[in-house]
């Protein structure tokens, strides 16, 4: 079975960093996995690359973009170089929108009031919390 040079890891370090979410995806908040199938030459090319399960909104063509661009090491068994069918998840994840910022002001200090005086001796606790 080909590997792609890093691993699993760099290639799919490689498809986040290159993947280009479609305009009609973002706009109608689409997310999802798109799974491909592909074929790996004796070369280690890339071909035959098909939807197996997609999103639609441009996603799949992007993945078939990413896909395309897919580089292997040459795939060999007992010395013959061999062709190899692969599938790969293409995940599309909406970007993360910038949390709400509150802002707040505090109005001129009221007059602040004493807590009454209790007995010393008792068991009673008292606290004033002022804003």
């Amino acid at each position: 079975m080909p590997q792609y040079p890093g691993g699993n890891k760099a290639m799919h370090a490689f498809i986040a960093a290159s993947l280009v979410y479609p305009p009609e995806a973002l706009q109608n908040r689409i997310e999802g996995e798109v799974h491909v199938g592909y074929t790996v030459n004796n070369d280690g090319h890339v071909e035959d690359i098909h939807v197996i399960n997609g999103l639609g909104y441009g996603c799949d063509q992007e993945a078939i973009r990413l896909i395309s661009l897919l580089k292997y090491a040459a795939a060999d068994n007992y010395g013959m170089k061999v062709r190899s069918s692969l599938r790969t998840r293409v995940k599309f994840r909406l970007p993360v929108q910038d949390s709400i910022t509150l802002s707040y002001s505090v109005a001129g200090a009221k007059n602040k009031e004493k807590p009454a005086e209790k007995p010393a001796g008792g068991n009673s606790y008292g606290y004033t919390i002022s804003f």
